[in-house]
């Protein structure tokens, strides 16, 4: 299957990285290129673009799609957490801009055998990047009650989180659970038939939670976040794209708090920490998808561009 990912807010991303013609942009999420590919369009052969991705499908996909661009392209098959790590090895003391385009790709989504789907019959993987050892059977089938009911109700914000956990202790005594949907019968059997009228699909939040488990995707955005802008020039951008509330809210506190210019307490007569802004906030509030965009792409009815500048 090809690597399939239409980019989302494509347009608002390349109008608010102010590209160089000559500047170096890290996609930390490169996927399938989509927006990396517009991004070359605007640089010229001294430009430069990193892309960092875990999935060898992502690598290989990306390698294709610029392989007749302008700008010299470095292609890195590693987690975004490891950003520092990865641009020192590169040699690249300062970037003019950064993206990342947070969650599941539509790729790895619509491939069935990767198991992130509840709608289609696969291992239950979940896995980014195959060469991690733990997968969402191994959550499912290992961790305890209270594991699973905090994992579910805090990654999925799902009501049922408990009783979910309840039905996959007792089905997992009987027989191991190693597909999708066989968790999908699961979780459909533990949520009252009166709930399941309304709110989507009752296996999406578990699935969600599951996947950002797997992933430890929110553990590593903070971080990440403060790694980019300690590599960003002055004037130079960073774009977020999120796709749900959890990651939006890490987005929004980490770029309030590298905004802050002082953080002793209010009560105090004169500033002692002499801390600085490091970044200035450029959407006050986030972008959201034009309505032509949601006619051609549905999966861009959640995403949320937020974007800020090193000052």
């Amino acid at each position: 299957m090809d690597f399939e990912h239409e980019a989302v807010l494509l347009t608002e991303v390349i109008d608010n990285l102010k590209i160089k013609e000559q500047g170096i942009y890290v996609d930390c999420t490169i996927g399938g290129a989509g927006h990396s590919k517009e991004i070359a369009q605007h640089l010229n052969s001294e430009g430069q673009i990193i892309g960092i991705d875990q999935d060898q499908a992502a690598i290989e996909a990306a390698a294709e799609n610029l392989s007749a661009t302008a700008p010299k392209i470095d292609l890195i098959r590693d987690n975004y957490s490891n950003l520092d790590t990865i641009l020192r090895e590169l040699d690249i003391a300062e970037v003019d801009g950064f993206l990342f385009d947070l969650g599941v790709s539509s790729h790895q989504l619509d491939e069935p055998e990767r198991g992130f789907s509840y709608r289609y019959d696969a291992p239950l993987d979940m896995r980014m990047d195959q060469r991690q050892e733990q997968t969402a059977a191994d959550i499912v089938n290992n961790y305890s009650k209270k594991q699973l009911t905090e994992i579910i109700s805090e990654y999925g914000e799902e009501n049922w989180a408990q009783r979910i956990a309840s039905f996959i202790v007792e089905q997992r005594k009987e027989e191991t659970i190693e597909t999708t949907l066989e968790l999908v019968e699961l979780i459909k059997n533990a949520i009252p038939a009166s709930a399941r009228r309304s709110g989507g699909h009752p296996a999406k939040r578990t699935f969600q939670a599951l996947r950002i488990a797997v992933n430890n995707e929110l553990e590593i955005i903070e971080t990440a976040i403060k790694d980019a802008v300690n590599k960003l020039k002055v004037g130079g951008r960073i774009c977020i794209i999120s796709f749900h509330s959890l990651e939006d809210r890490i987005v929004k506190h980490t770029f309030k708090d590298l905004a802050q210019d002082c953080i002793c307490p209010p009560k105090m007569p004169v500033c002692g920490c002499d801390e600085e802004a490091e970044i200035k906030i450029i959407t006050k509030s986030s972008i959201t998808a034009s309505e032509e965009e949601l006619e051609e792409n549905y999966r861009a009815r959640s995403a949320k561009l937020r974007v800020a500048e090193k000052k």
